[in-house]
């Protein structure tokens, strides 16, 4: 089959390789239904990560299952599941406390921009539906996978409960899931940081009710100024950089939490000025997992519609374009079509 390889900064390509197999017992492989592009994979793009070999590229996957292995028993060929980027084993101390992102067998998974993946430790990993959805349920299951698990992870983070005052920083795909998954918790205010007018419609469609333009000191004397000098309860930071993790500190009120979930690049504190903030801090890896049941039922009771975040669609031969569209903020998120 073909499948994404990233050789080094910018240089994605579409090309064959092996068709995956089953290599352990608990293996499955699938067939995805659609794959897509994540915010993280810019990283290696640009150059922030170094590249040793080429990477097998894709986390986000749904589809049909195919092939497990002989100590598979939560799902047999032929059904539909979604999976999470982090697998686990979902029985192990850490997975039955609810972060199956530390589970101690954890892996990450890989090669998912492909038409077949191979999904390890595919009972704690994948979740399957009663019945196979519909064509136009494929995007919004794709994106509960990972983006919508992780902004929602942020709000859960965060401590949104209901009427709360909510500050999403970065519009990015998941900071645009923060704010849907703060007004599905019941936040009373959601107040969206961004720049960029289609990300800032969106925003609203999702259920922000403010939207901030400003950033660094002047974003945060923006929303003191919108929250009466007080702040936010609860901040979900889902950029990952140190402007990002200031800028949500300084918004978040004393007692307030922040839920971080973009990946830290060059992030750094002061124990100073943790001690004196006084504000609670949860994230790293979201335990998508722990949400694929209630997140797989709100889509398919059409609650949500998570896949409106996807605003181009290609066909996975022209994955290339896709990396490149995101990386020049041109696109959201980029679905491929398998």
């Amino acid at each position: 089959m073909y499948a994404t390889l990233m050789h080094g900064p910018g240089d994605v390509r579409y090309e064959r390789v092996e068709d995956p197999k089953i290599l352990k017992p608990t293996d499955a492989i699938i067939q995805l239904s659609a794959t897509c592009i994540c915010g993280s994979d810019l990283w290696p793009y640009r150059g922030a990560n170094q590249i040793d070999a080429p990477l097998h590229m894709g986390h986000e996957y749904c589809g049909v299952v195919i092939e497990v292995g002989p100590e598979v028993r939560t799902v047999k060929p032929g059904q539909f599941v979604v999976g999470s980027f982090c697998l686990s084993d979902n029985t192990c101390p850490h997975c039955e406390f609810g972060f199956q992102s530390s589970c101690v067998q954890r892996e990450f998974m890989s090669g998912a921009q492909a038409p077949y993946a191979r999904v390890p430790l595919a009972d704690g990993t994948l979740v399957a539906t009663e019945e196979m959805p519909d064509a136009e349920m494929v995007p919004h299951m794709l994106a509960v996978s990972d983006v919508l698990g992780t902004g929602w992870y942020g709000a859960v983070a965060a401590g949104v409960h209901e009427g709360a005052t909510v500050v999403v920083v970065g519009d990015g795909a998941v900071g645009l899931m923060g704010v849907m998954a703060a007004k599905q918790l019941g936040a009373g205010r959601i107040i969206a940081m961004s720049r960029h007018e289609s990300r800032q419609k969106l925003a609203r469609e999702f259920g922000a009710t403010d939207i901030v333009e400003e950033r660094g000191e002047e974003g945060i004397a923006r929303v003191m100024q919108l929250t009466n000098g007080v702040g936010a309860e609860s901040v979900i930071e889902a950029v990952g950089m140190e402007q990002s993790m200031q800028q949500a500190m300084g918004i978040c009120r004393p007692g307030g939490t922040i839920g971080y979930v973009g990946v830290p690049h060059g992030v750094s504190f002061d124990g100073q000025q943790l001690f004196f903030k006084q504000q609670r801090m949860l994230g790293g890896p979201a335990p998508v997992r722990r949400f694929l049941p209630d997140l797989m039922n709100r889509v398919l009771e059409g609650a949500i519609e998570p896949g409106k975040v996807f605003d181009l669609v290609l066909p996975i031969a022209e994955v290339a374009e896709g990396y490149k569209a995101m990386d020049e903020r041109r696109a959201i998120k980029t679905m491929l079509v398998v």
